[in-house]
C-alpha cells in the first residue's frame, strides 16, 4: 500500500486500511484553498473517468449498492461548502485552508479522500490521498477491480491540472 504522508490529516484514518493511495502534483499557485483545488480537480476529471463512473453506477446499482452520481454532480459556482455538505460524489468531513477530506460510506466500504496543498511561493504541491476500509466480501471484490483503476484515475486527473511549466 502507498503510505499516506504524515503531514496529511487523512493519515489519522489510515490505520487498518485495506487500501491506501497517494499521488502528488506540483501546480501554479495563486493562494487557492484546498477546497478550491478539490473543485479544480473535479472540473478537470478526464471524460474517460466520467464514463467509467457511469458504468460503475450501472453495475453497482444492479447489485444493490449505492449509485454515487457523477464526478461533476456539484455546483462549480458554489464556493461556500461546509463540513457535512455533499460535494459531487462525496460528503465533506474536514476542511482547513490546506486540506479537505471527503467521504462516502456504503454497506461494503468506507472511502475517504483528501486533497492537501503545500504552498511554496507561486507553486504548490497538491497531495491527493485515498483510504478505504472494506467492510465485507462484496467490498473486497469491488476493490479488486477498482483499486488498480484508481491508481490510474488519480494521476490522470491531477495531470490535467495546469502545472504552469
Amino acid at each position: 500500500m502507498d503510505g499516506i504522508p504524515n503531514h496529511v490529516m487523512l493519515k489519522q484514518y489510515s490505520h487498518d486500511a485495506t487500501f491506501s493511495d497517494n499521488h502528488d502534483r506540483e501546480i501554479r499557485y495563486n493562494g487557492e484553498t484546498a477546497m478550491d483545488v478539490y473543485l479544480q480537480v473535479m472540473n478537470s476529471t478526464p471524460r474517460w473517468v466520467g464514463a467509467l463512473m457511469r458504468l460503475r453506477n450501472r453495475i453497482t446499482s444492479a447489485i444493490g449498492l449505492k449509485h454515487l452520481g457523477n464526478f461533476d454532480d456539484f455546483s462549480p459556482a458554489k464556493t461556500d461548502y461546509k463540513v457535512g455538505d455533499r460535494v459531487g460524489i462525496f460528503t465533506m468531513i474536514y476542511q482547513s485552508p490546506v486540506e479537505v477530506i471527503m467521504e462516502d460510506q456504503d454497506k461494503h466500504l468506507d472511502v475517504k479522500v483528501s486533497f492537501h496543498i503545500a504552498p511554496h511561493g507561486d507553486r504548490a504541491t497538491v497531495t491527493a490521498s485515498t483510504v478505504v476500509h472494506v467492510k465485507n466480501r462484496l467490498g473486497k471484490v469491488y476493490m479488486f477491480f477498482v483499486g488498480p483503476i484508481h491508481k490510474l484515475i488519480v494521476p490522470a486527473t491531477l495531470n490535467k491540472m495546469e502545472s504552469g511549466r
